[in-house]
C-alpha cells in the first residue's frame, strides 16, 4: 500500500482531530484510526468486524461487487486454470510464482517435511468414531504441541519457522486423510513421496482414484487457499497474536471454520439437498422459503456473502464438478 496523502477530519467534543487515509493496491481506501483512542479518548463500535481492516496485505483483493477475487494480482481464474496448488501455495507464502526449479525445490522440501508419528494415530483411534472431522482435526493438531515440540518456539526464530509452515503444509494432506479413514471406520494409507501434493492427497484418502477426481481437487485446493480476513484467518491471526505456536493457532482457525456460518456452511448444503429432496426435489418451494421474510429458512449455498454479484470461485467449480460427472459417468439430481 501506498503512502498516506489524504486526510480525514473528525470533530469531537467541538475539537477537530486529523486521520491519515490510506490506499490499496487498487485505490481503495482506509481510514487509519489506530491513534483514535490515544487522541480522542473514544473507541469505535464495528459489530461482526464488517467494515474494519485488522492488518495491511498484499496477498488477497477481493471485489464483491464486481465478483473479483485476486491472489497477489493473479485472478483466481486464471491461477485454476494454469497452475497446481503447491505453485499457489508457493506465491501466497513468497509473493510471486516459482520457476521449474523453484517449484521443484519447493515440492522436494514439502515430501521431506511429510510425515506424522504413530502416536497421532493412538490420538484418532482415542476418539469415538462418531466424532465431528472437526474435532478430529483439531485434536491432532493441538496433540503436533506434543510430537514436534522442537517448534513450540516459531514464533522467534525464522528458521523454527519456516520448517513449522513447511510441517503443516506437508501433513494437513496426512491429517484430514487420517481423520477420514477414521471416520469411516477405514484402515490408514500412508502417504505415497512418489506423488504429486494433491494425488497423494486423494490417494491417502480414498486409494486409487479418477484422475479427473484429482485435478478436481487440486482447482478446489487453489480456490480455498486463501480469502482474505475472514472467520478463520482472523482468528488464527489473534491466537498467533498472544505468540502462540503455530500448530495451536491453526487449531483455534479450524475451530472457528466449524461453525455453520463459516466452512460448516458445506455441510449444511448437503443436508438441505438431502432434505429438497426429501420433499419431492421441489427447489422451486424452498427457494420460495429463502425469499419470504416471516419464515426461518435459509438457503445455503457455496460463496460468500461479500460478493454481491457471483462468486468467481463458483464458476471454476461448475465447470470441473461437470467434468468430474461426466468421466465418472455420475448422474446425479
Amino acid at each position: 500500500m501506498s503512502a498516506p496523502q489524504e486526510k480525514v477530519e473528525m470533530i469531537i467534543d467541538g475539537k477537530s482531530h486529523s486521520f491519515p487515509v490510506i490506499v490499496g493496491t487498487y485505490n481503495e481506501k482506509a481510514i487509519d484510526i489506530s491513534k483514535l483512542l490515544a487522541q480522542t479518548g473514544y473507541v469505535t463500535m464495528d459489530p461482526g468486524y464488517k467494515n474494519t481492516g485488522a492488518t495491511l496485505s498484499a496477498i488477497t483483493f477481493i471485489d464483491g461487487d464486481a465478483g473479483i477475487l485476486e491472489h497477489r494480482g493473479y485472478p483466481i481464474e486464471n491461477l485454476a486454470e494454469k497452475v497446481s496448488f503447491p505453485e499457489v501455495i508457493y506465491l501466497l507464502l513468497y509473493g510471486e510464482l516459482p520457476d521449474a526449479a523453484q517449484l521443484a525445490t519447493f515440492n522436494a522440501d514439502l515430501k521431506a517435511h511429510m510425515g506424522l508419528p504413530e502416536g497421532v494415530k493412538a490420538v484418532l483411534n482415542a476418539l469415538p468414531q462418531d466424532t465431528h472431522p472437526m474435532g478430529m482435526l483439531t485434536a491432532v493438531l493441538a496433540s503436533l504441541t506434543g510430537f514436534f515440540a522442537e517448534d513450540l518456539e516459531s514464533w522467534f526464530d525464522e528458521s523454527v519457522r519456516k520448517r513449522t509452515i513447511y510441517r503443516v503444509l506437508a501433513n494437513m494432506p496426512v491429517i484430514s486423510a487420517y481423520v477420514y479413514r477414521r471416520s469411516a471406520g477405514l484402515p490408514f494409507i500412508e502417504p505415497d513421496p512418489s506423488r504429486d501434493y494433491t494425488a497423494n492427497f486423494m490417494h491417502m484418502m480414498f486409494g486409487e482414484i479418477a484422475e479427473a477426481a484429482v485435478e478436481a481437487m487440486d482447482k478446489l485446493l487453489i480456490l480455498h487457499a486463501d480469502h482474505e480476513q475472514n472467520c478463520s484467518t482472523s482468528t488464527v491471526r489473534l491466537s498467533g497474536s498472544s505468540q502462540t505456536n503455530l500448530y495451536s493457532a491453526v487449531a483455534a482457525g479450524v475451530s472457528a471454520l466449524w461453525g455453520p456460518l463459516h466452512g460448516g456452511a458445506n455441510m449444511a448444503v448437503l443436508e438441505m439437498l438431502d432434505d429438497i429432496m426429501a420433499d419431492d426435489g421441489d427447489a422451486a418451494h424452498y427457494i420460495a422459503k429463502a425469499k419470504d421474510k416471516n419464515d426461518p429458512f435459509r438457503l445455503m449455498g457455496f460463496g460468500h456473502r461479500v460478493y454481491k454479484n457471483y462468486d468467481p470461485r463458483a464458476k471454476v467449480i461448475k465447470k470441473y464438478t461437470d467434468k468430474v460427472l461426466a468421466d465418472l459417468g455420475v448422474s446425479d439430481p
